[in-house]
């Protein structure tokens, strides 16, 4: 095992292992959910954010794993396993987002055999530009039925005003922006989380996004934006500060509603 798996709790290292998935060998943290029930159970895909590792975050991983929810935690390209430290910078983003999105597909495909998961309850979920392959992979064919995203955009041409994104890119931008391209979307219930102080993505833009993805909806209540005005993270853009542990509470909740495993437990 890696360094930093070891670094996790003995629970998630008892229930986790590290495997390559897909065509493309994308290194991820296979959590088995605590069920003393042997049917397939929901999963969820998580991506993380830019210049981190799908190690980082074992709080909500232990969350999901609790309530009887497996987790497939992947490495963006350029980072953690197959870490290329020229693709963590910020003139590279666009470029790692569109990878992942590409190879999502064969990633899930792999992990629900790995976990034996259902294939009928699936989540996807992602901070910052993990958040950006969310929203960009739910503007296609999906099988996914609910999302919830973190600090991050679906309005990519207003991000490009930031570090994040390179104005430069703006025809690779609006090729792929999830705002101009919702034709596909499928009416599931998405959980989006926002510092209005956040200094590396736009909260105006993220706002946008969500107003125009509501107007696509017959049930805009599907869709939760829950925003703070300042957390106290660095940036007011990584973890959400003092409110880390409620935001990933609030996603535990969110994915339990939405995902319904049959066997669940109570978070101490």
């Amino acid at each position: 095992m890696s360094s930093e798996f070891d670094k996790l709790p003995s629970a998630i290292r008892r229930n986790g292992r590290l495997k390559r998935l897909g065509r493309h060998d994308v290194p991820a943290l296979l959590i088995a959910p605590e069920s003393t029930e042997d049917i397939p159970a929901p999963m969820v895909i998580w991506i993380h954010g830019r210049t981190a590792y799908k190690e980082l975050d074992p709080g909500r991983y232990l969350r999901l794993m609790r309530s009887g929810v497996g987790i497939c935690a992947v490495d963006l390209p350029g980072h953690g396993e197959r870490s290329v430290p020229e693709l963590q910078s910020s003139e590279h983003v666009l470029e790692v987002v569109m990878q992942m999105v590409n190879e999502l597909d064969d990633v899930t495909s792999a992990a629900i055999d790995e976990l034996n998961a259902d294939s009928s309850k699936l989540g996807i979920g992602g901070m910052s530009a993990g958040g950006m392959v969310t929203l960009a992979r739910l503007c296609q064919p999906h099988s996914f039925v609910a999302a919830s995203v973190e600090a991050t955009s679906g309005n990519w041409k207003q991000q490009s005003r930031l570090p994040m994104l390179q104005a430069t890119q703006a025809a690779a931008i609006a090729s792929a922006d999830p705002i101009d391209h919702l034709e596909h979307w499928q009416e599931i219930p998405l959980q989006a989380v926002h510092c209005r102080a956040d200094e590396w993505v736009s909260y105006q833009g993220q706002l946008e996004f969500i107003e125009t993805l509501r107007s696509h909806y017959d049930n805009p209540d599907l869709i939760e934006f829950q925003t703070y005005e300042r957390t106290g993270a660095l940036h007011e853009h990584v973890g959400f500060g003092s409110f880390s542990a409620e935001v990933k509470e609030m996603q535990r909740v969110f994915f339990q509603r939405h995902l319904q495993p049959s066997n669940t437990k109570e978070i101490p």
